[in-house]
């Protein structure tokens, strides 16, 4: 981003979700998601970019517990041993991701956006990202965001994104995929 006094501009190789679509495009890789705090942001930030039909698979919003369960294959037992908002469940919302959409790239969150929600062990901003990829496993991340619930969901947006585009040239070194 350049700062042009209050004005900001962006250009398109600035923006993660675009950074993210074009090396998904170029390797012919599919990326899905699953979303608890962030309530579908990730997947609106990726269908943003024109072309994402391309290489964006779906976008499941588990925002209960059931929801975790029943679309993105949670072990409920997982869940209640863990909560909600663990590496854990956060993985398994990961690979549920990569099972039901056939996609090669999957990105999970589940966190406390707030205001309200925080406890001691898991204050308000704590987020677990997880990012599962076919043949390269998964990688869980836990963040401390500080900020508002918008600030903490925009935050946890670009951080799946990057995390994911990490994950996305992994796959590429670790399973040989090739440009398109």
């Amino acid at each position: 981003m350049k700062d042009r006094g209050s004005i900001i501009t962006q250009r398109p190789d600035d923006v993660p979700e675009a950074e993210l679509g074009a090396f998904l495009a170029a390797h012919g890789l599919h990326v899905t998601t699953v979303e608890s705090c962030t309530g579908g942001g990730i997947a609106q930030a990726l269908t943003r970019i024109p072309g994402s039909s391309g290489w964006f698979e779906q976008g499941l919003v588990t925002y209960s517990n059931e929801a975790k369960s029943r679309l993105a294959g949670v072990d409920p037992g997982i869940i209640e041993r863990y909560g909600a908002v663990s590496r854990e469940t956060v993985c398994a919302m990961a690979q549920g991701g990569l099972t039901s959409s056939g996609a090669d790239l999957a990105i999970a969150v589940s966190g406390i956006a707030g205001p309200g929600g925080g406890t001691p062990d898991k204050p308000v901003g704590s987020v677990w990202t997880a990012v599962a990829g076919r043949g390269v496993g998964t990688e869980a991340v836990l963040s401390r965001f500080d900020g508002d619930r918008d600030t903490v969901r925009a935050r946890t947006v670009a951080f799946a994104l990057e995390l994911a585009l990490k994950m996305a040239r992994r796959m590429v070194v670790e399973t040989g995929h090739k440009e398109t």
